[in-house]
């Protein structure tokens, strides 16, 4: 008599066995929980994180830097206004709400929007393992039958010491890996080449000589370099910054109510059901919405600073902080020093000349790969047929006579040619959230396999 689920799921050789296994807890996997919450489900549920403690872009948290998205599109709003886990609710826990309509904004600082998130996260400590590296995911069958779960293998980052979970539900949201461009990877432990996603923890390590001048390059024309850039200026007196960008200019992002209605949850099943050439040509069209522009705000304030600078000196190559259209770094030479000069081509003519200066620090602006799930899914690659094929509701659609109906793996956060724009943002958190637990748990886990206490 073959084994039932459950008791596939009890076999040992695994530390510990749950209905569901986030990898990855940060914004995407945090909303599941919330859904997961607010509706009363008896699941047992474990988030497995890399980082040591919950943080939502902790290298990008800079002084006076806003949301680009209103509050109102939080974790709970948009699917229950009334949630315990609104960023109302937050604020009136930590007793702003008053003061906070004060300020007559809907966009907080980021730094706030990373406490709110903090402070949901709280809520669920329980079911989190922090310094947990997933390494792989692979397929739990007996010979003969459908896969009935998954084994996840995890090493802690600190100690390496290696444990596995066993559950039928996994949902994949690591998140981005940092993208450097070929032409400025650098491996070395002390490299001065540094992605922006870890600015804000390493630079001030970097930049602590207030008495000599230091020379840095920000290498990108988005959002992440334009804050970088104008960080800079405003923190360290003593740094020189020359802003890197292939394009002929710095760009406004369009945040135009009528563009910005591709962001609408609904807007994600037209999306889905276009051709696959039609939806190329709408990620394209709407690419200004946010790859590779800057808020308008932060760029009048950005040539308001050029300008004070003209006031002084009108030759441009004697201004201590500089932004270069039409340069794509394509190398770099490491002096005897240690100082580096770049490489740089001219994207209107391909001249390929040196920087003009040698810099002490790079920092790279160029965003995020999103990849990591193909790594982890290695060993599940038989079960398919062809390329991730990935259904409405995120799940990865493997072959029927293989993986049986009630267990599956979602992936978040790396649809977006599937799913749209939306896929890696925040705009849609709290209803996807909803729409995740929905397909999960289509009838409210009513066979959960554990007794513990849940979400």
């Amino acid at each position: 008599m073959p084994m039932s689920t459950r008791d596939c799921l009890n076999e040992n050789n695994v530390d510990e066995i749950y209905d569901l296994v986030c990898v990855g807890f940060g914004p995407a996997s945090l909303a599941i929980a919330v859904a997961i919450h607010d509706k009363g489900i008896p699941a047992r549920v474990r988030c497995l994180e890399r980082q040591r403690e919950f943080k939502w872009h902790g290298g990008m948290l800079l002084p006076d830097s806003r949301m680009q998205i209103s509050f109102l599109k939080d974790l709970a709003t948009l699917r229950d206004p009334q949630s315990h886990f609104t960023f109302l609710n937050y604020l009136k826990a930590k007793n702003r709400l008053v003061a906070f309509t004060n300020l007559s904004t809907f966009l907080p600082l980021r730094e706030e929007y990373n406490d709110y998130m903090t402070w949901c996260a709280s809520h669920f400590d329980q079911h989190a393992r922090y310094n947990q590296e997933t390494l792989a995911i692979t397929p739990h069958r007996l010979q003969g039958e459908r896969v009935k779960a998954w084994d996840v293998l995890s090493q802690d980052v600190a100690t390496r010491e290696r444990s596995t979970v066993r559950a039928r539900y996994i949902v994949i949201a690591v998140g981005g890996k940092p993208k450097v461009p070929a032409a400025l990877s650098d491996s070395s432990p002390d490299s001065p080449i540094v992605h922006f996603s870890s600015y804000s923890h390493t630079i001030p390590k970097m930049l602590v000589n207030k008495h000599c001048r230091s020379y840095v390059a920000v290498i990108g024309g988005g959002q992440s370099a334009a804050e970088i850039f104008n960080d800079l200026q405003k923190r360290f007196a003593n740094v020189c910054v020359c802003l890197y960008t292939g394009d002929s200019a710095l760009r406004p992002s369009d945040d135009s109510p009528f563009v910005n209605e591709i962001f609408d949850p609904e807007r994600v099943n037209e999306f889905y059901d276009l051709p696959n050439e039609a939806q190329k040509d709408t990620l394209t069209k709407n690419k200004a919405t946010n790859y590779g522009v800057v808020r308008p705000e932060l760029l009048d304030r950005l040539y308001e600073l050029m300008y004070h600078q003209r006031l002084h000196e009108s030759d441009e190559s004697k201004w201590q902080h500089g932004i270069l259209p039409r340069k794509e770094v394509v190398g770099y030479e490491t002096r005897n020093d240690g100082k580096i000069c770049l490489k740089l081509k001219n994207t209107l003519n391909g001249d390929i000349d040196l920087s003009d200066a040698p810099f002490d620090l790079i920092i790279v602006a160029t965003g995020y790969i999103r990849n990591a799930h193909e790594s982890m899914l290695r060993s599940t690659k038989d079960l398919k047929t062809g390329k991730y094929d990935i259904g409405r509701d995120y799940k990865i659609k493997y072959r029927r006579d293989a993986v049986a109906d009630n267990c599956g793996i979602w992936l978040q956060g790396c649809c977006q040619d599937s799913h749209g724009l939306s896929d890696t943002l925040l705009s849609i958190l709290a209803v996807r959230g909803g729409e995740m637990v929905k397909s999960i748990f289509p009838e409210g886990n009513e066979d959960s396999i554990g007794d513990s206490k849940s979400l």
